[in-house]
């Protein structure tokens, strides 16, 4: 299913449970209600319009990131499928790395980070924790590439 397909054809519930499941977003009910009125009128056709549509029922904060960044998180997680994807990886994981290769592993959001993290804590027949606590970008690195403001590593040797 394509983002546009989502967007235009899913039920406002699920289209409501998709962006508070897979983006976290606390005004879902909203967005979702608000799409469905806008896609009656006219199908939702471009990322620049869908954007303004959030932003227009969640106003941008100074500061803040963009009002429809967690709703275009959650559907890009749907459209991709990346749990899944990241599920698949670590339950094939033991079988593809030898004993004492590490897999290091780096997400972007919670809930790729909370899979991550829970396959490691429920697997120490095959991972040995390396890193105990997540590993996130210091202000240097932030100051030099922005974008590693969300990311987390995790890395775990295979035994």
């Amino acid at each position: 299913m394509t983002a546009y397909e989502l967007v235009n054809f899913t039920s406002e519930k699920e289209l409501a449970d998709i962006l508070y499941r897979y983006g976290e977003e606390h005004a879902s009910r909203r967005i979702a209600r608000e799409l469905a009125v806008a896609r009656k009128k006219k199908r939702i056709t471009s990322t620049k319009e869908l954007a303004g549509l959030i932003e227009g029922i969640i106003p941008r904060r100074k500061g803040a990131i963009h009002p429809a960044t967690k709703s275009f998180q959650a559907l890009r997680i749907v459209v991709n499928r990346e749990l899944e994807n990241i599920e698949t990886l670590l339950k094939i994981a033991p079988q593809l790395l030898s004993v004492g290769s590490r897999l290091a592993c780096i997400s972007f959001h919670s809930l790729e980070d909370r899979i991550v993290k829970q396959f490691f804590k429920e697997h120490p027949e095959y991972f040995s924790i390396i890193t105990k606590k997540v590993v996130v970008a210091d202000q240097d690195e932030l100051k030099a590439n922005p974008s590693s403001r969300s990311a987390k590593l995790r890395v775990a040797e295979r035994v």
